[in-house]
């Protein structure tokens, strides 16, 4: 019995490996190069944070501290300083966070359940609403505060942040209704559900990865908004830590580097810590849509 040329060549087990062409090799280590570029740019601010709260005393450039210590942040350890702020910033950014996704579900279940010549327009109006810039309408909004004699309140002021993060809360949370079935909500209407015991007990359940997205982008938002608090909230006692971090900058320029590093580093830790929270929860919930679908 012959064997053919060909198979007799072919040795089981390896495979012909292609070189990559020359342009090709040159286009990676130019995407390559890009991607560590941006990376340093993003590194190098992390960098000076960390170095600059180790730092008694750290200026505007990068170095390594010295004589490294904790005197950055026992300064700015305070109930003045911290506590309050991080407090207000809490309960602005929690309360924004949980109006807004209560009205955004409510918003946005009819635009994916219910079929309408209306729902096309509506949704490109509120595309539109993310558009408009929030400094184009504080002028007007300021006058209101004043005629109602809300100036300096805080739920006033989450009730004013919840309606500017609704537009796109809307438009992401009925992108993730529409992921849910819609024969599971008939299952349970055939049960004798109600369409709000349905929403509650099926719609919410399997989204909830979703709307803890939707829960996350305007938390952020509103934890780190500078100009409306700075706006509508005037005393100290209410201002959040994104208007209190004025207060490490000192007249004529002076600037207290390392205490300012040292609190930007405690301000992003509890954005951190919800990050990681809702991420472990998501992961509960896409195991429970899996089986519920299964």
């Amino acid at each position: 019995m012959t064997i053919p040329k060909q198979a007799a060549r072919r040795r089981p087990g390896r495979q012909l490996r292609r070189r990559p062409a020359p342009g090709h090799t040159r286009g990676s280590a130019w995407a390559d190069g890009a991607l560590l570029l941006i990376g340093a740019c993003f590194l190098l601010p992390l960098l000076w944070l960390v170095l600059g709260s180790l730092d008694p005393a750290a200026g505007h450039g990068t170095k390594v501290p010295q004589q490294p210590g904790l005197e950055n942040f026992a300064a700015v350890l305070t109930p003045e300083l911290l506590f309050r702020p991080l407090w207000n910033s809490l309960l602005l950014s929690a309360g924004t966070g949980m109006v807004t996704l209560a009205a955004a579900v409510l918003a946005a279940y009819p635009l994916s359940r219910y079929r309408s010549r209306f729902n096309t327009p509506f949704m490109y109006g509120i595309l539109f609403g993310t558009c408009l810039p929030v400094t184009a309408i504080m002028v007007p909004v300021y006058g209101l505060f004043v005629q109602l004699r809300l100036l300096d309140s805080l739920p006033a002021t989450v009730l004013f942040l919840a309606a500017t993060s609704l537009p796109m809360a809307i438009w992401m949370t009925r992108n993730f209704m529409d992921a849910v079935p819609l024969a599971l909500e008939e299952a349970a209407w055939v049960d004798g559900a109600s369409r709000l015991a349905a929403l509650r007990s099926i719609v919410l359940p399997l989204m909830r990865p979703g709307l803890g997205v939707v829960f996350i982008f305007v938390f952020i938002q509103a934890w780190g908004n500078f100009f409306v608090p700075f706006v509508l909230l005037l005393s100290e006692a209410r201002q959040p830590a994104a208007v209190s971090i004025f207060s490490f900058f000192g007249q004529h320029g002076a600037v207290a580097y390392g205490q300012l590093a040292a609190f930007s580093i405690l301000y992003s830790i509890p954005v951190l810590a919800l990050y990681v929270i809702v991420a472990r929860g998501s992961g509960n919930a896409l195991a429970l849509a899996g089986a519920v679908r299964g």
